[in-house]
Formats: C-alpha cells, structure tokens, sequence
C-alpha cells in the first residue's frame, strides 16, 4: 500500500502485531504513510489515532510496554492500562499505581531523552519556584526514569506525570468548531494562557511550544492546563531547542533563527493559538490586541504575561461588560 487511505485499511484490518510487522521496513513504510504530518490536512484527527494504534503494534512487536504489563522503579510499580496518545516526541501510557491512575510519557527515539530530562526539569522548576496557588495550570512529576529497550538494549528517560481526565486540546476544539469559536468563549481561555506563562515566567521558565495540541482545556468547568514541556528554556539568553514541524509558520521569528528565548516567545505562541481558534469571528479591537503580541520583533511584544492579562481585562470588560460564565461544550 502506498496511500494513506491503503495503509489505513491495512492497518485497521490487522488482528495482531503479526498481520501487520515482519521487520522494522514494515513499521516504518506505515508510519511514513500514516504520519499525521504526512496524512491529508481533513484527516489529521484519523491520522493522529492510526499513527498511535500504529505505535502500540509495533511496541508489542517488539515487546515493549504493553497492556497490562508493569513497571517497576525504585519509587513505584506502574501497571501499563494501554496506550492513549501519541505526542511530538513519545508516547503517552495510562498507568496506575498505589491506586492512583497517571500518564507515563516514553520518547519513541532514545536521541529525545534530553527533551524529556528538559521537561522533567521545568516541572520540577516550577512545582520549587512557582506560586502553588496555579500549580493546576500545569502536570505534576510523579517521578523520571529510564526505561531499557528489551529490544535494543537503549535506554529512554521515561517521565510520569499527573493524569488530567476530562480535558481537550485546543487542536480538537478548533475540528469542533470549522467556522470559529466565539470571542467570548475563547476569552476565558485566553485568560487562562495568561495565568500559566505569567507562573512559568515568574518561575524562570519558559515554555517554548505553545501550541494548539500543547493547552488542554476542561470544557465544562473552563479549566485549563500547559502540557509538554520538552521544549523549554530554563536558563537565560538560551534559544528553544527544536521545533514542532508542523507549526513552523506559528512560531515567531527567534525560534527558527535559534535567538535566545523569552517570555514574548510564549507570548507570541499563545496568540497565535487564539487567534487561530476565533478565525474570521474576532472583533476587530481583539485582532488590534493579537496583533501587538505578535509582532515580529521580540522586544516590541509585551514582555509580562501578567501585566497582558490586566490589559486584556479592561479590553474585555470594555467589549463585553462585566464577566459572566458561559456554559462551554465539545461536539465528540
């Protein structure tokens, strides 16, 4: 099969590892198919679920983490309830332990173990420096640890995070909603942005991929958190170590050219993301306020997440009057 709708059925037709796999070749002329990178842009969400179905194959393949199996660290014995997701760089697990269910994160390359010892890193950062009072805008570490390849032998860092049930990312709210979301619904969303970059900024962190599949929200209760935190900066005059090939053209300017990372880097990201997500429905003062956040020169750009949320406020009281909650839903 050489389509991305021939591996599909391929793949879906499979009953085990075996249907599919008699070597590496196999797996990686479906993953070049099904790659959600590669797949066409109205089957991004179809791609996302194959490509993860395609990974836990092959990890069973090689007998890698699978349902139902544990693993033990020196901290806890984690029992692996099944793949979940598939991020930028690694796979995300369902795991419990001790009785208290949690995302195990496993890089599928061990070339990305210095990304996850970079998320492992803030997370610890900000859970020290950070006000507790916005912890909940971000995952707690449980614990970090490598995990030997039974197939290979090669170590990956695995990091274990708090699970967050009930959330979704700002790339299905925008498949939810093709012609826009309301301004007003995205602002408190926007808001909530704020608040997290304002904590990991006065922690010293920055986040460096505010992206749509990055912001988790909780509809119903209009909660919010920052989630992979592999790309971060936690030390001055530092520039974003990669990028998310996909969202090249959401990054601002100092990204690509490997210029030093700042608050206005997230800033930037972060605007982008809701400005995406109203679309062509933003009231045109909004569209005046994105645009100063996105300016292509870092030190034009507001430079403190927390003054920008006080400007947003009076530009948002000035727009809509007072604040009021407003009941929001994801169409499955």
């Amino acid at each position: 099969m050489t389509t991305f709708a021939g591996a599909l059925a391929e793949l879906y037709a499979a009953k085990s590892p075996a249907d599919l796999f008699a070597g590496p070749r196999d797996y990686h002329r479906l993953a070049r198919l099904l790659h959600p990178d590669a797949a066409p842009p109205a089957r991004a969400v179809v791609a996302a679920d194959a490509f993860a179905r395609l990974a836990a194959l092959w990890a069973e393949y090689q007998g890698r983490p699978v349902s139902g199996q544990t693993i033990t660290t020196s901290r806890h014995t984690y029992r692996l309830n099944g793949q979940i997701a598939t991020g930028d760089i690694a796979n995300l697990f369902s795991v419990t332990y001790a009785g208290t269910r949690a995302i195990l994160k496993l890089p599928r390359r061990p070339a990305d173990n210095d990304l996850m010892a970079r998320e492992a890193t803030a997370l610890a950062q900000l859970a020290r420096d950070g006000d507790p009072e916005y912890r909940a805008y971000i995952p707690r570490l449980v614990e970090t640890f490598e995990q030997e390849d039974p197939a290979t032998g090669a170590r990956r860092a695995a990091n274990v995070l708090s699970e967050y049930p009930g959330m979704v990312t700002l790339a299905r709210v925008a498949e939810a909603y093709p012609d826009g979301v309301d301004p007003r619904d995205v602002a408190w969303m926007w808001r909530r942005v704020l608040v997290a970059l304002g904590y990991a900024h006065r922690a010293g962190v920055v986040h460096g991929a505010v992206l749509p599949e990055h912001i988790l929200i909780h509809p119903a209760e209009h909660g919010l958190m920052l989630v992979d935190w592999c790309y971060s900066v936690t030390t001055q005059d530092s520039p974003v170590p990669a990028m998310v090939a996909r969202h090249r053209d959401m990054y601002p300017p100092e990204v690509p050219a490997r210029q030093p990372a700042t608050p206005a880097t997230d800033i930037y990201l972060a605007t982008a993301c809701m400005r995406a997500l109203m679309g062509s429905r933003a009231h045109p003062r909004l569209a005046r306020f994105a645009d100063g956040c996105t300016l292509p020169q870092p030190r034009r750009r507001p430079q403190d997440a927390w003054r920008l949320l006080t400007e947003f406020d009076e530009l948002l009281e000035n727009l809509y009057g007072p604040r009021t909650f407003r009941p929001f839903t994801v169409p499955r």
